[in-house]
């Protein structure tokens, strides 16, 4: 699990020196939903040492959008298994649609909370860890269809968004490009499974810190022994 990956990609600008830490996700991935208090707990305490970038995967494309009906048997055993390993909960409005697959009209498409992340993001980057735990509780937790614009209205408060200029920018090419070239992106790290997690220490040079989900405590130990080795003068200051 933990290896030394060296890639070309255009991440260059990303490292500020110091290392920059990438979260591929996506938005309707169960495990990553219990993986979202790992990475928020990572988050907070390496925030101040590394930057932190946040991609969309694109689990489910459009021409793969496949009904409720299609994962419910699935996840109606796996996410048991998430709730035991992570200690999360999924919620009751969104077992409703597992439970009752052929009375729910949901459709999973990775596309829309893609491009829901990419306006987030783009106004609080600094917060796209915590914008993809909302995004991943809205749906698990509280049952919203990510699928459905008015999915994500709740959060625009939050994050102090005019709702027009969201929606505006939700159902823009621009922003549509950028969910894509989020997807490229992760293409690009050769991620294949989420959530993942890479470390990124030079222009060229990433360490595989995390494939499926992972603990914190393990997370913290990678990371450190990759600080330490890749920037052994900041060691004391980690």
């Amino acid at each position: 699990m933990f290896q030394n990956k060296e890639e070309h990609t255009d991440l260059s600008s990303s490292t500020g020196g110091q290392g920059a830490l990438y979260y591929c996700f996506d938005a309707l991935c169960g495990w990553c939903y219990g993986f979202s208090q790992v990475i928020t707990k990572i988050w907070e305490e390496y925030k101040d040492k590394l930057n932190f970038e946040v991609l969309s995967g694109g689990m489910i494309m459009p021409d793969n959008a496949q009904p409720i009906s299609a994962m419910a048997s699935y996840i109606s055993e796996a996410h048991k298994n998430i709730e035991k390993m992570a200690g999360v909960t999924f919620g009751a409005d969104y077992l409703w649609h597992i439970n009752n697959p052929e009375e729910s009209d949901w459709v999973l498409n990775s596309e829309k909370p893609a491009v829901a992340l990419s306006v987030l993001r783009e106004a609080h980057p600094q917060r796209a860890v915590k914008i993809a735990s909302d995004l991943q509780f809205a749906h698990f937790y509280e049952g919203r269809d990510l699928t459905d614009s008015e999915a994500y209205r709740h959060l625009l408060p939050k994050y102090e968004l005019d709702a027009d200029e969201f929606y505006s920018k939700l159902n823009s090419e621009e922003y549509l490009d950028k969910a894509y070239y989020d997807f490229a992106l992760v293409k690009q790290l050769q991620v294949t499974g989420y959530p993942a997690v890479l470390l990124q220490v030079t222009d060229s040079k990433f360490y595989l810190i995390s494939r499926g989900y992972t603990d914190y405590e393990t997370m913290k130990t990678r990371i450190d022994k990759v600080l330490a080795e890749s920037f052994p003068s900041t060691e004391n200051s980690l």
